[in-house]
């Protein structure tokens, strides 16, 4: 079942990149996420790779981690890949569904596009990963 628009928006707005944006920016934003099931035991992230997409947990739980190292379990609400979405910089974590999931996909190109045709989107964005990079 898709989230209806308000919920969608409610979940990109608890991102700290789109926190300061309106809602017309986040409707913006809403219009180029993708919602997509993931089965239990797909990686969608891999340490070292470059990032593609950044995710929003709409419903389900995944689990990063670095090298055999577990880092953090992940559920509904919970987000990853936005830093390597904006950066470029590679993947700091392998983040695997561990039951079937459904996420928010934003992809590196429609994000890209979104940033480079709304300026006020894109002064939000960067301020907030500048305090983001900023916080040990």
């Amino acid at each position: 079942m898709a989230l209806r628009k308000n919920a969608k928006l409610e979940l990109l707005k608890r991102v700290p990149l789109f926190a300061d944006c309106s809602k017309r920016e986040l409707d913006e934003v809403a219009k180029i996420a993708d919602e997509l099931d993931f089965r239990e035991g797909k990686v969608l992230t891999r340490e070292g790779a470059a990032g593609r997409e950044f995710f929003v947990i709409v419903e389900g739980t995944a689990e990063a981690t670095q090298g055999r190292k577990r880092l953090r379990t992940m559920s509904d609400g919970d987000f990853f890949g936005e830093i390597s979405l904006i950066t470029r910089l590679p993947r700091t974590a392998t983040v695997t569904t561990i039951s079937p999931m459904r996420a928010l996909v934003v992809s590196d190109r429609s994000f890209r596009r979104l940033l480079q045709d709304d300026h006020a989107i894109r002064r939000k964005v960067l301020s907030a990963l500048g305090e983001r990079l900023e916080t040990p």
